[in-house]
């Protein structure tokens, strides 16, 4: 198994691909190719975060 590091667009489609629920399985291996988990791990907390700011952005918009 070759180790390399993930490129931006590869973490953000692994990313919305992990929140939709969906991802082919290149995809897949191509993650746990990767030698860092660090950049899923921050990249999915900034999901994570943007997606409450928009539920709570939402909430209050239609609740005003």
């Amino acid at each position: 198994m070759t180790h390399s590091k993930a490129r931006t667009w590869q973490v953000i489609k692994a990313v919305l691909g992990a929140f939709a629920g969906v991802q082919s399985e290149k995809q897949r291996q191509l993650d746990f190719q990767t030698s860092s988990l660090v950049p899923y791990i921050v990249a999915g907390i900034i999901a994570a975060l943007l997606f409450v700011a928009a539920l709570l952005l939402t909430v209050s918009l239609v609740l005003a």
